[in-house]
C-alpha cells in the first residue's frame, strides 16, 4: 500500500489513545443506540452518503456484534485475529472480509502496526456494481449477491485470499484513496471502482473461504465456478470427482440447492453465453451453438426459442 495512504491510516486516534491510557472496553454508544450491539451505519456514515471508510479500531476486544449494514474490511499491514459466526478467522494482510447484516463478529485486539480499513456500505450502494456484474444471470453473480443480502440459507461471510494479486491490491487501495480524499464525482467514481474489483473477485472465487460450517455452501460455489469454466464439455462425473464427492450425492445436492439439475445449470449458463455471443459477435448461429457446446443445431434453436421467446436470429435483430 503506498506509504503516504499507510502513514494515514496508522495515526492513533482519540478512541484508541484512550485504550492506551488503560480504557478496558468500548464505548457502546459510539457505535449504538440500542440496546443490543448492532453497529448502525447513521453512527458512522455522513448523512446523504452511501459508504465510507474508518481506520479498524486496535488496542481493544471488540465483543460480538453486527451490523445493519454491509461492512468489507482490507487487511493493509499485519494481521487480526477474530471470529466470525463462531468460527475463528485470521485476517492477514492483502486478504479482504465481506459481511453482511446477519454475521456475528467478535475481534480480539490489534497491535500498532496491524493496520486494516473498515468499508461501510449500505446496501443501496452495490445497485451500480451489480450493474457492472451484468444483468443477465450469472450463477456465480447471484451466489455473491445471495451472500451480502443474507438469510438462512445462506453463508454470511466471504473471506478472500488475494493477497498476491495486484489487480485487486490496486482496485482496493484506490477505492481507499477516492473516499478518504472526496474527490468531484465521488459516488461515480467510488459505485464504478467497486464494480471493478467485484467483477476481479469473481474471477477469483476459488480464493474465497465460506467457514467451515458451511461445507455445502462452499461446494456450491465451486459448482458454480466449475461451470463458469467448463460449461461446453463439463462433467457432473468429472466435477464429482473434483470436488470429492459420489456422483448421486452431488446430484441430489445440486437439486436441493438450487432446485435445478446439473444439467439444468450447464444449460443456463450455455444459454447465458449464447445470448451473449448473440449481442457482441457477428458470428454464425451455428458456430455460437457449437462455441457454447451443442452439436445440434436444431436443438440448439428450440432450446434458445424456449429460454428467450425467439429464435437466435431474432434476438440478435432484436438486440
Amino acid at each position: 500500500m503506498d506509504r503516504e495512504l499507510l502513514e494515514r491510516l496508522s495515526v492513533i486516534t482519540e478512541e484508541e489513545q484512550a485504550f492506551l491510557d488503560g480504557k478496558q472496553e468500548i464505548e457502546k454508544q459510539r457505535y449504538t443506540d440500542g440496546e443490543k450491539l448492532i453497529v448502525d451505519a447513521e453512527k458512522l456514515l455522513e448523512k446523504g452518503r452511501l459508504i465510507s471508510v474508518r481506520p479498524h479500531t486496535r488496542f481493544v476486544h471488540f465483543p460480538p456484534h453486527r451490523h445493519n449494514y454491509v461492512e468489507m474490511i482490507y487487511m493493509c499491514r499485519g494481521s487480526i485475529r477474530q471470529k466470525i459466526d463462531g468460527e475463528e478467522l485470521t485476517l492477514q494482510e492483502g486478504e479482504l472480509l465481506l459481511m453482511n447484516q446477519d454475521t456475528v463478529q467478535e475481534i480480539w485486539p490489534a497491535g500498532r502496526d496491524d493496520i486494516a480499513v473498515n468499508f461501510i456500505i449500505l446496501p443501496e450502494f452495490f445497485d451500480r456494481t451489480l450493474q457492472m456484474m451484468g444483468n443477465e444471470e450469472n450463477q456465480l453473480r447471484d451466489f455473491i449477491v445471495g451472500c451480502l443480502r443474507g438469510g438462512d440459507k445462506q453463508i454470511r461471510y466471504l473471506h478472500f485470499q488475494v493477497s498476491d494479486l495486484l489487480p485487486i491490491q490496486n482496485l482496493v487501495e484506490n477505492l481507499v484513496w477516492t473516499i478518504l480524499h472526496r474527490q468531484p464525482n465521488k459516488r461515480s467514481i467510488h459505485q464504478v471502482t467497486m464494480g471493478l474489483l467485484f467483477l476481479q473477485l469473481m474471477n477469483y472465487t476459488e480464493r474465497a473461504r465460506v467457514g467451515e460450517e458451511h461445507p455445502e455452501q462452499a461446494a456450491l460455489l465451486a459448482i458454480y465456478r466449475y461451470i463458469e469454466e467448463h460449461y461446453r464439455s463439463g462433467q457432473l462425473q468429472e466435477l464429482a470427482q473434483e470436488l470429492h464427492y459420489d456422483v448421486c450425492n452431488m446430484s441430489r445436492m445440486i437439486r436441493r440447492l438450487t432446485g435445478k439439475t446439473y444439467t439444468e445449470l450447464l444449460q443456463e449458463k450455455r444459454l447465458q453465453q449464447a445470448a451473449f455471443l448473440l449481442e457482441t459477435t457477428r458470428m454464425p448461429v451455428a458456430d455460437i451453438a457449437d462455441a457454447v457446446g451443442y452439436e445440434n443445431v436444431s436443438y440448439f434453436h428450440r432450446i434458445f426459442r424456449k429460454k428467450y421467446g425467439s429464435s437466435p436470429k431474432e434476438y440478435r435483430t432484436r438486440q
